[in-house]
């Protein structure tokens, strides 16, 4: 059925509310009710008599043509303004209705649409407009022609707040009619939810509810929109009550099979079928079962288990619910790839090649790989590493995996550990509950089909003990080399062999790992990318795969290395390269929408196009504070996503005490109040009168009040603020410094040296003080890394200030 102006949806009563060839309902819109308001009505109108219907303003009915007066009506008037008068007949058997024999109450209606139906008859589908009154007959040959004038319906109290609590009873009290009539459609549902007219409402449920043409006729005569809603209520309500009434008489008459009786009937016919197919599907299942066995590669002891279990599941009825469990566990064992490896490659060239294409950098994970090999390739067999990689995220952790692979030639698997609370994940369910399962392992072992895999294990800090059980303390047999041979899974019950397997884990911070799982695993520190290693990575990795994701060529777009720097430098700040590639890709993408929309652009980006595409940069390279202040310190600290720089102010006061600020944790107190103390105590040697350190308050401030800081590393940084404020001796010119400090005037070392070292040639500083103790970590740092830098090693305390103090007190300084 076509659509028509205010049609919204072609459903016309409750108990036929969905048109086979119609996907719409009648919905009045309140646009169009109020534009239907506006309409005139005629002075006079032919006038339609229904024989068993009542027609309400804004619905829409279809009616069968049967009598000659009603086709010549209808012929006429759909040759015209299309615009009729709706009444009912007092009688439906009269079949020659005049003025006196219809109700003198009905609609000014429009037809839609004359269908002219295979048997001979006309269907007319109509829509009532307003309300009108019959005033007078003007003829009635052909067919009734009438004086009419318009009823206008009491609507002053549609805002009122119990208006608006009756209408929403009746659209409560339509929605359980239709859901108590099992004869609606749930459709009926949608259209009630969707009425968005208050009046349309009350007249689309009064048109459609199970009522006379008598009580109907009651209904459209009421003036009042509230009275008439309220007298639909009741209705409502007597139909409800009806329904209720009928359903529970059913619902208590109603004679269930007993549910055991059903499923024996059931299963009898079932075996009646597979008898009728061939045979017993029973039997014929455990024959394969056993087949399949015959070609599996296992041990004595799995083999006797498993034939055990066969035994068991002989003697169990099909329909019980532990067959399906017995048979899914058997399944498991012979899908499982018990003693069945992959050969692994030992070319090392090649594996060299493979690890330097994918990645770059990462220099000690890649040499730990090519060191396995060769150990395989000299020896045939080893226990499988445990290898964890930890580090700030987007530095290549996980996408590494798939690269050791690759270079051993193995099977790669990744399991998602972040959030994982069920210790059943890991070991897997007992086989006395319904519904069990293997672990997470043994299925990703299943999926692979091989028994030495690359199994990367995600985010293993990530893990939380929960109600379930601890999965972290289930992983300590899956990754002690000396234990896994023989891993204990609640649902296979026999131990499988996980030694050759090469688990590969990954983390971001090492301090959220339980010690005991962290002693069982190699640690390998992959830490951020220098500013030159994220050029090589873009120019490489990052903009080719972007391009080839884009459906671009290299030859639609092109930046330089300068380009590709201001990127880094202007728009990430961050240890790995993730933010990096969502760069990249918005370039890409830049590109990409002017090759489809055919406009011209730059293959070649600059530096004021990229500014255009990606707005002004966002970030600046960290850099030291101005140091023509006393008191300001630059140091170096180290973040879950690698390191940073941070700066340390202080200030003397008049007044006594020393005040702390800027979100520091207890242990970065206590650093400050050693190094003053320290200070005090030595005041003598760095020329500090003891007046000074009596009559002063000393502030001290660490700036980004709003990020936690804690941790002993700022200890000499601290301490050479306060001297510098004391003395008013300037810290000296792009040098930064980290280090923990004791009362005896020790420097003790700190931890995290690499990625401290990273920021500091983000903020170009040129000098680094360092502990003693650290001098070997930087000897494992790439020389490159280090290259401008000048480090200077220290013992003592007094070294520290010896260094990065000036001489010279700063000009112009309160004297104190």
């Amino acid at each position: 059925m076509s659509r028509h102006k205010n049609i919204k949806i072609d459903t016309l009563s409750f108990h036929n509310m969905i048109d086979e060839d119609s996907d719409l309902i009648p919905l009045l819109s309140p646009e169009d009710e109020e534009e239907m308001n506006k309409e005139l009505v005629p002075e006079t109108l032919p006038i339609l008599p229904l024989r068993n219907t009542v027609l309400f303003p804004g619905v829409v009915i279809p009616i069968t043509a049967t009598r000659d007066k009603a086709i010549e009506l209808i012929k006429a008037v759909n040759k015209g303004d299309k615009i009729l008068g709706i009444v009912a007949q007092k009688d439906a058997a009269n079949k020659n209705p005049t003025f006196e024999d219809v109700y003198h109450t009905g609609v000014v209606a429009q037809i839609l649409r004359v269908l002219k139906m295979p048997d001979g008859n006309t269907t007319v589908i109509i829509q009532g407009k307003k309300r009108i009154k019959l005033n007078a007959v003007v003829q009635n040959e052909p067919y009734i022609m009438a004086a009419t004038s318009e009823m206008i319906d009491d609507m002053f109290v549609q805002d009122s707040e119990e208006f608006k609590e009756i209408i929403e009873t009746v659209k409560d009290t339509a929605l359980n009619v239709i859901q108590e009539n099992p004869n609606i459609p749930s459709e009926g549902t949608f259209a009630i939810k969707n009425i968005q007219s208050n009046s349309f409402l009350i007249n689309f449920i009064s048109s459609n509810i199970d009522l006379s043409v008598e009580e109907k006729q009651e209904l459209l005569e009421i003036n009042s929109l509230k009275d008439r809603a309220i007298a639909t209520l009741k209705k409502l309500n007597t139909e409800l009550q009806r329904l209720e009434l009928r359903n529970d008489i059913q619902n208590k008459t109603r004679i269930d099979l007993d549910q055991q009786q059903r499923e024996y009937y059931l299963h009898q016919q079932l075996k009646t079928i597979q008898d009728e197919l061939g045979g017993n599907s029973h039997e014929v299942e455990i024959q394969e079962l056993l087949k399949k066995a015959k070609k599996k590669k296992w041990s004595k002891d799995v083999k006797e288990t498993f034939e055990k279990e066969v035994t068991r599941m002989k003697r169990l009825n099909p329909q019980m619910p532990e067959y399906s469990i017995q048979r899914n566990y058997l399944e498991l064992m012979l899908e499982l790839p018990w003693n069945t490896y992959t050969k692994d490659k030992f070319d090392l060239k090649q594996a060299e090649e493979v690890l330097d294409r994918d990645h770059f950098g990462l220099e000690k994970v890649k040499d730990r790989i090519i060191e396995h090999l060769a150990v395989l390739k000299l020896k045939g067999d080893m226990k499988s590493p445990i290898i964890c990689l930890y580090g700030p995220p987007g530095v290549g952790k996980t996408s590494l995996g798939k690269s050791v692979a690759e270079a051993l030639g193995r099977k790669y698997i990744r399991m998602a550990l972040g959030g994982l609370r069920d210790e059943s994940e890991i070991r897997g369910h007992r086989k006395t509950y319904i519904g069990a399962m293997p672990g997470r392992l043994i299925q990703n072992i299943k999926k692979a089909g091989t028994s030495n895999p690359v199994f990367v294990l995600d985010e293993i800090d990530k893990m939380a003990a929960g109600m379930q059980g601890d999965p972290a303390s289930a992983m300590l047999e899956v990754l002690d080399p000396e234990q896994n041979s023989a891993f204990y899974d609640n649902f296979l019950e026999v131990g499988y062999d996980l030694s050759k397997v090469m688990f590969i884990a990954t983390a971001n911070s090492i301090g959220d790992i339980p010690w005991a799982l962290r002693d069982r695993m190699e640690m390998i520190n992959v830490s951020g990318y220098t500013i030159e290693e994220k050029l090589e990575i873009a120019k490489r990795h990052l903009l080719p795969k972007q391009l080839k994701e884009h459906g671009l060529k290299a030859s639609h777009l092109k930046i330089g290395k300068s380009q590709l720097e201001f990127v880094v430098t202007g728009y990430t700040r961050e240890s790995g390269v993730r933010n990096l590639e969502k760069v990249i890709a918005k370039l890409v993408r830049y590109a990409a929408k002017s090759i489809a929309m055919e406009e011209e652009y730059e293959v070649s980006l600059n530096n004021e196009i990229i500014e255009t595409i990606l707005g002004p940069a966002r970030m600046e390279r960290d850099k030291y504070e101005n140091n023509d202040v006393a008191g300001v310190v630059t140091g170096l600290a180290w973040t879950s996503v690698g390191g940073d720089i941070l700066f340390i102010e202080s200030i003397l006061s008049k007044g006594k005490g020393l005040s702390i600020t800027g979100n520091l944790g207890n242990v970065m107190k206590e650093s400050a109040t050693i190094a003053l103390e320290y200070i005090k105590a030595n005041a003598d040697a760095f020329g500090i009168k003891q007046k000074t350190l009596d009559e002063n308050k000393v502030h001290i401030h660490v700036p980004e009040g709003a990020t936690p800081k804690d941790g002993p590393s700022a200890g000499i940084t601290m301490l050479t603020s306060l001297v510098s404020s004391f003395t008013q001796r300037k810290v000296k010119s792009k040098i930064a410094m980290t280090g923990e400090i004791t009362l005896r005037g020790k420097v003790l070392p700190v931890g995290g040296i690499k990625e401290k070292i990273l920021a500091a040639k983000r903020a170009n500083i040129k000098e680094i003080i360092l502990c003693e103790a650290n001098k070997k970590d930087i000897e494992e740092i790439n020389e490159s890394y280090v290259k401008g830098l000048k480090f200077h090693y220290v013992s003592e305390m007094k070294e520290v200030l010896e260094i990065a103090l000036t001489k010279q007190k700063v000009q112009n300084a309160k004297r104190l």
